[in-house]
């Protein structure tokens, strides 16, 4: 082994292992929002988690959670491990990249490298991977139980074995290494798809060794080739190959009446038995090159085998069962996230594009009596002429998407973008929003950790922040020494090494603008989505360590000496990630956070024993399956998430029996709730029903498809719809009393029947469902509504549930006046004071990033504010002071900062007599919304809705002192208010 060889791997060992304490000593210790408690409780026990899945990911999840040796509250923990050491090995062999590339820099064969090129190498390695290594977006996705770093991972493994294979000179041997490499991209498939995309790139490595003569025209078609193989596997292989085998298992079950899966398994033994005599024919007939690409492709399809775990786990129907694929006609919707629907790329509508019509598109099948039946197809639409155009960005119509794009554009209403719009919204908010800002973030500086911020420049230094953004952990400057180290090894690379810059310039495209342009984003994300474009930032930050080469070679007319010279342009290079390191850690540090599981376990103690508990979106779910599936908490909860509960498959698991948690009382069966049936209700009001309809009524006849609620559609098909906008349901009082169910002082208001208004809108199945569960259940079981549901879920009940903590239960109690729920006092606070989980949130060391501070906090707030206020209401002072107090020590503002819902404990604190907390608070609370305002204002930034959070936190502040008396306060934050008011209305009230 030569000197280089021995200095290679050490040094790459020991950047692996800085990286590996970095990300082990930032890791989160339990699942984190969004989509890791998910992958954690699907890990756990082998589950089918949302499309495409991610089944190699959730394997190797699974033999990590054993490191829990049974302790349920630390599987998290070691699940989440997976990604600190596959972003560890991922540093490793970005070391490794970057000195394979820089080997080229230096002309000399390896034992001709002195002590100082050799320094030279490893230095701009060591700063190249730890660059990366401390980098915002990476960093993020290394602490957590996400798919992204073992993607990243796969990417930089495959990356690093085309370079090392293009200096394999045996040809024997470069073939192994890229059967090797095929296999490492079918495993990949496992996890993610997103380093596909660097096979084109990839491609022009293979073109500028095995071809003598290069040239323009040469390039272009191995890049062209490239592209074959990525549509080969992304669309030939991954859904392809399961489609062609669903194709066989129609025929063989409903042409030749052969068994469920013999079509399959047919399929199967004929591909694998071509597969082996194409390789066997190739190897004798002494085909090099068939051989090689046939072993390839066994190889890639050996990796892409991790995807029949999703098929055998489907099979068992676990308690988490996405799209439920357990055949293989629901494998390849599940593969293609059919769930999700799709985007238009290169040409399609506009968001003022309406459907004239729809056509039949691709028949959907499912089982029935020992065949496959068609019970739907997949509608097709088509658009009013002259309203689709080529590059459509402009798509979503979705609710306030519209909006958004004529904002972002200066569109007026009603009118038609045309390509210049088109063009504007890609370049200013999908490339320069969602793109652009997030390098920024990665190279230049993060302005803070709030949703939509933007970036910090050098000079920003010296700019003075209002406090919440200057002592926000999230508040970078990196002084642009990252960027600019970037640009000087991007420009040595092209004056040095252009082959290798142009591979690596389209894998920087390719996994970064190039994605934009195909995901295709809408006008606004549920959160930030800088993880997606690690792949560029990965890229750049070769040019990072390929920078200490280019200040080797400036020093070089001043320092002779070569390890001197090494030496001086490591130390120079070193600042960089140590500056990025030094920064980013405190933002990156999710050491003693556990909020996420908390607020989930809140949630579900805030329900009584065997309670149905309607929840929305992923935050408000996915922590909540973790808990369950994972540390067996609350298993008799039946936790329903609405945005599944429009599927059929989803239907199908809440009536079944779960753990604890009886099945769902559902009453309409399958064929009224299968895809494509009664999937929107109309209204339709019928005058001799608009006095109301009996709910238990109206779903029997809806059960029985009773043609009294259904009318015709244009294509004159029935469909289903709802005849009044007002819904009654029987209540049998005698028997509700007897589940002592209602608060004594509330029995009064119980009455023989409950009557509601629903509105005029259609119903979505999901509401059907909801309503179905309600009218059968009859009390029986503890119904609950998540506070954080966005208004329409409550389905206008809100006058007849009850605030118990985090959810409302419905009861069958309407209290004059309570139009947003009454508080029962006596459950709440022993809910919120006896049953909730707070760890770690008054810590201010702790790091809560906007995702924590927003509906979490929001809700345990808001929770304590109506609390308090009924108590003071009811005259129980004490107990209202220490739900007050209660709330003020578990979320201070140290750790917590005040929001505009803290603004409201001003007033009840003045109602208590704490008038010194009271003032301290408003004190606390105005100068920092003065402070941002007036800092908003001197630079422009008035359209942020930040402004205007302020604006009515300041409004409070002044409403609660003047009717506590405290009128000298009272006028100085009046005086503030109405500054600001003049101020923004000289900004057109934006």
């Amino acid at each position: 082994m030569t000197r280089f060889n021995r200095s290679n791997n050490l040094t790459g060992w020991i950047v692996f292992a800085i990286a590996l304490v970095t990300y082990a000593l930032t890791v989160e210790r339990t699942a984190s929002f969004w989509d890791c408690g998910e992958f954690i409780a699907c890990a756990f026990k082998l589950q089918v988690p949302h499309p495409p899945g991610a089944p190699f990911f959730l394997l190797i999840g699974r033999l990590f959670s054993f490191l829990a040796l049974g302790d349920l509250a630390s599987v998290a923990y070691w699940v989440n491990m997976v990604s600190v050491l596959s972003s560890a090995f991922t540093i490793l062999f970005l070391f490794w990249t970057i000195t394979l590339l820089a080997r080229k820099f230096i002309s000399k064969t390896d034992d001709e490298l002195t002590q100082g090129d050799i320094a030279l190498l490893m230095g701009a390695g060591v700063v190249g991977a730890l660059a990366y290594t401390w980098s915002d977006s990476f960093w993020f996705s290394a602490v957590e139980a996400e798919v992204y770093g073992m993607s990243s991972f796969f990417t930089a493994i495959v990356i690093w074995a085309v370079f090392k294979w293009e200096r394999v000179q045996d040809p024997a041997t470069e073939n192994r290494w890229l059967i090797l490499i095929a296999y490492l991209v079918g495993l990949s498939i496992g996890v993610h798809l997103l380093n596909l995309v660097t096979i084109p790139a990839l491609a022009l490595v293979y073109y500028f060794k095995k071809y003598n003569h290069v040239s323009v025209f040469g390039g272009i078609l191995a890049f062209i080739g490239g592209l074959a193989v990525l549509a080969i596997i992304n669309s030939g292989i991954i859904p392809g190959l399961p489609s062609i085998a669903g194709k066989f298992e129609i025929f063989f079950v409903n042409s030749l009446g052969m068994p469920y899966k013999s079509g399959v398994i047919f399929f199967i033994i004929l591909f694998i038995g071509a597969l082996i005599w194409g390789i066997f024919y190739s190897q004798r007939k002494e085909k090099v090159l068939l051989n090689t690409g046939l072993l390839s492709l066994a190889f890639v399809l050996i990796g892409y085998a991790s995807y029949l775990m999703v098929l055998v786990r489907a099979e068992y129907n676990p308690p988490i069962n996405e799209n439920n694929p357990n055949d293989v006609l629901s494998f390849v919707s599940y593969l293609k996230r059919e769930q999700y629907g799709s985007r238009p790329l290169l040409y399609g509508p506009s968001f003022v594009s309406s459907p004239i019509s729809q056509k039949r598109g691709a028949p959907m099948y499912r089982k029935q009596d020992g065949k496959y039946v068609i019970y739907d197809y997949r509608p097709e639409y088509e658009y009013e002429p002259g309203t689709s155009m080529l590059l459509p960005r402009m798509y979503s119509t979705q609710p306030g998407h519209p909006q958004l794009y004529q904002q972002m554009t200066g569109l007026a209403e009603g009118q038609k973008p045309n390509m210049s719009h088109n063009l504007s919204f890609m370049f200013s908010y999908q490339i320069g929003h969602m793109y652009w800002r997030y390098f920024l973030w990665n190279f230049v500086g993060r302005e803070s950790d709030e949703e939509g911020a933007g970036n910090m420049l050098p000079w920003d230094a010296f700019k003075k922040y209002p406090e919440p953004i200057s002592r926000n952990k999230a508040h970078d400057n990196y002084f642009m020494l990252p960027f600019l180290l970037g640009l000087f090894g991007l420009v040595v690379m092209y004056f040095r090494q252009k082959r290798d810059l142009l591979v690596l310039g389209l894998l920087f495209i390719l996994t970064g603008v190039a994605l934009v342009v195909y995901l295709n984003s809408p006008p606004t994300e549920p959160r930030e989505r800088d993880y997606i474009y690690v792949g560029s930032f990965y890229i750049f930050c070769i040019w990072i360590g390929f920078g200490v080469l280019a200040i080797a070679d400036a020093l070089g007319r001043f320092v002779q000496n070569g390890t001197t010279r090494a030496g001086v342009a490591t130390a120079f290079g070193l600042v960089v990630p140590v500056i990025m390191g030094a920064k980013g850690w405190d933002n990156h540090d999710r050491d003693n956070r556990f909020h996420s599981v908390d607020f989930a376990k809140n949630l579900l103690n805030s329900c009584a024993p065997n309670a149905i508990l309607f929840t929305g979106g992923d935050n408000d779910t996915f922590p909540l399956w973790y808990v369950q599936e994972v540390e067996g908490f609350r298993t008799d909860v039946r936790v329903c998430n609405l945005s599944l509960l429009g599927t059929d498959w989803y239907i199908d698991q809440m009536r079944r029996k779960t753990y604890q948690s009886e099945a769902l009382p559902i009453s309409l069966d399958k064929k009224n709730y299968a895809f494509g049936k009664n999937d929107i209700v109309l209204f339709y009001e019928i005058p001799s029903v608009k006095d109301g309809i009996n709910l238990k009524e109206y779903m029997g006849l809806l059960k029985q498809e009773n043609k009294a609620i259904q009318a015709p559609l244009m294509s004159g098909e029935m469909t289903s719809i709802l005849p009044s906008s007002v819904l009654f349901m029987p209540v049998n009082a005698d028997a509700v009393k007897k589940l002592n169910i209602i608060k004594p002082d509330l029995v009064p208001y119980l009455s023989d029947s409950i009557s509601w208004t629903i509105g005029k809108s259609n119903l979505y199945k999901s509401d059907l469902i909801m309503l179905d569960i309600i009218a059968t259940n009859d009390w029986k079981r503890p119904i609950y509504f998540s506070s954080t549901l966005g208004g329409s879920s409550y389905l206008n009940l809100k006058e007849y549930m009850q605030l118990e903590g985090y959810a409302y239960r419905l009861l069958p109690v309407k209290v004059p006046g309570a139009t947003d729920g009454y508080v029962n006092t006596d459950v709440m606070y022993n809910n919120l004071m006896n049953k909730m989980f707070w760890r770690e949130l008054d810590n201010p060391n702790t790091y809560y990033d906007n995702t924590y501070l927003g509906s979490p906090v929001a809700t345990a707030r808001i929770a304590f504010l109506r609390l308090a206020g009924q108590l003071i209401a009811d005259g129980k002072r004490d107990e209202a002071k220490k739900a007050i107090q209660k709330s003020l020590a578990t979320m201070p503002d140290k750790s917590i900062p005040y929001d505009q819902f803290s603004a409201s404990f001003i007033g009840l604190l003045f109602d208590l007599g704490e008038t010194k907390q009271a003032l301290q608070i408003a004190e606390t609370m105005a100068v920092r919304a003065d402070e941002v305002l007036t800092w908003a204002q001197d630079n422009g930034t008035t359209r942020r809705q930040d402004s205007r959070v302020n604006l009515y936190i300041m409004q409070a502040i002044v409403q609660e002192c003047r009717q506590a008396k405290q009128e000298a306060v009272a006028k100085k934050y009046e005086a503030m208010f109405q500054k600001h008011m003049m101020a923004l209305n000289m900004y057109g009230g934006q």
